[in-house]
């Protein structure tokens, strides 16, 4: 039997975990897109030529969702909670900052994220067992720090309290070509707030839509972009370690998130669609992620 490529497989994994649920994406089932005004305030252009992060406004959006692959879990058994960014650029061109509100990934390699799916079975269930935990950790030590913040994670008490990191390095290029690495961080302008466990308990399933969409009544929902420098001793091809604390950080611009997209669920937030004055690392959990939309993409379009 001809071996399968590496994204295939990891959805196919994905789907003998979760279940299949067809029309729903393979990961972060559950979510809405939203129309919004990216305001770039002009900081970035000393470190990118990328146009949206000239001084300007650019069309957005932003999508909301839940991480389980799962569609039917309740709003709190998804702790890790995503928001996705679309610039709509000119002439149909669009680059995006995909988001989680964890600051780094459980797996290193494609390899690795895919091996591990066959051990996290009882997080079809929801949070997961201590002991698939300890197994984890044990098998895969540079996954040490992930599986901690997963296992002391507290959901936002809103998706518009959450701060959402993309996780991934990529790199800024000037006007001289020089190349600095960064990473993006969504911080919410409502201030961060999470939920306590037995504010937890009593969530509806639809509780986090219903909260936006109030918010949204009122007026719009703001967050700053930042961008975290790197510095030469920082890994740029692993997701499983963060940064340190007291690198340089620099807000470049401001969304405005105004109200509800109408038929834009389809819209694929791939993380390496970038543009002139971005590119991105060597990081192969980043790099891989592309084929693996692609396969999601491929089965929801076609009803499976």
């Amino acid at each position: 039997m001809e071996k399968q490529p590496l994204a295939e497989t990891a959805v196919n994994q994905i789907e003998k975990v979760f279940g299949k649920y067809p029309g729903y994406r393979r990961a972060h089932a559950r979510g809405d897109v939203y129309e919004g005004i990216f305001s770039a305030n002009g900081s970035a252009s000393d470190f990118t030529i990328a146009p949206h992060f000239q001084h300007g406004e650019v069309k957005a959006l932003v999508r909301f969702s839940h991480s389980s692959p799962d569609p039917t879990w309740t709003d709190i058994m998804s702790p890790v909670k995503g928001m996705a960014v679309q610039f709509r650029l000119p002439e149909g061109a669009v680059a995006n900052i995909v988001g989680v509100n964890s600051p780094i990934f459980m797996a290193k390699t494609p390899e690795v994220f895919t091996e591990m799916l066959t051990i996290i079975k009882s997080f079809k269930n929801g949070k997961p067992r201590v002991l698939d935990l300890a197994q984890l950790v044990a098998k895969y030590p540079e996954s040490r720090a992930a599986i901690d913040i997963l296992g002391k994670m507290h959901a936002p008490a809103s998706f518009a309290t959450g701060r959402y990191h993309a996780i991934h390095a990529f790199y800024f290029i000037d006007a001289q070509e020089n190349k600095r690495p960064i990473k993006y961080e969504w911080e919410p302008e409502a201030g961060v707030e999470t939920l306590s466990l037995t504010g937890a308990v009593s969530l509806s399933i639809e509780y986090y839509k219903a909260d936006l969409e109030d918010r949204l009544v009122r007026g719009p929902v703001a967050f700053q972009l930042n961008v975290v420098f790197g510095e030469e001793e920082d890994p740029t091809d692993d997701p499983t370690q963060e940064w340190p604390a007291e690198r340089k950080k620099l807000t470049i611009g401001r969304l405005m998130i105004t109200g509800k997209a109408e038929n834009a669920e389809s819209t694929i937030f791939d993380p390496t669609a970038v543009t002139e004055g971005i590119e991105c690392s060597e990081d192969r959990i980043l790099n891989f992620r592309k084929d693996a939309y692609s396969v999601s993409y491929d089965r929801r379009t076609n009803g499976m």
